[in-house]
């Protein structure tokens, strides 16, 4: 039985909830989904470029699980980028700053 996922930190709400070449319908797109957690630990470790310690504090989670969370994010944005795919960023269980 896995361990039940602990509420996670985020700091705004989202502004935009896809994002897609220009020029396609996104009916026409494959798309990716980008979970808010894993949007949150990309802003942190590239944009902001915190250190996984004061990420982790920030979001409340351990240094293994905003690696992981990092390495998802980060592959999957670049999956969509090198194949035109549209971003679907979907909510999860979290609490705002």
């Amino acid at each position: 039985m896995p361990r039940p996922r602990k509420c996670r930190n985020v700091s705004e709400d989202l502004v935009n909830y896809y994002y897609k070449p220009r020029g396609i319908k996104i009916s026409e797109l494959q798309q990716v989904v980008l979970k808010h957690d894993q949007l949150e630990a990309l802003k942190l470790a590239d944009a902001e470029e915190m250190t996984q310690e004061e990420a982790c504090k920030l979001m409340n989670i351990s240094r293994s699980t905003f690696s992981r969370l990092v390495n998802e994010a980060r592959k999957l944005v670049a999956q969509a980028l090198i194949n035109g795919w549209a971003i679907k960023i979907e909510e999860g269980i979290f609490k705002k700053k």
